[in-house]
């Protein structure tokens, strides 16, 4: 288990995760404007363990994806992409005993050109 918290620590989270084996960013509107470094689990994996209450959602275009904040800090801490609303991405910057700026092979989510987009 790893802790994930934002950066006043109203919001905590326990992430059922050894490694990070996918490490992504995003070109889709709101990822590029946060800029974070994010990793993937499933649902059941990614459990909130304080501040439920803190966290505040935002949904755009579609209205499928989930993006959650801390009310008090702002800082994004995880969501469920539209992709696959069975999976909980989370903001790698968020683990206190992970340095994303170490990270390599970074890669990159077309979210521009989404999937789902195309007619």
């Amino acid at each position: 288990m790893r802790k994930l918290a934002c950066h006043c620590g109203a919001v905590e989270a326990e992430i059922n995760i050894n490694n990070l084996e996918k490490v992504m960013r995003c070109n889709c509107s709101i990822c590029k404007r946060k800029g974070a470094i994010m990793s993937i689990v499933k649902n059941e994996d990614f459990k909130i363990t304080k501040g439920i209450d803190k966290l505040k959602l935002y949904q755009f275009h579609s209205k499928v994806a989930k993006h959650y904040f801390c009310s008090e800090c702002g800082i994004y801490t995880h969501h469920n992409p539209r992709i696959n609303p069975a999976m909980t991405g989370f903001n790698i910057g968020c683990l206190d005993d992970e340095d994303s700026f170490e990270l390599k092979n970074i890669n990159i989510a077309d979210g521009r050109n989404h999937p789902l987009d195309k007619k």
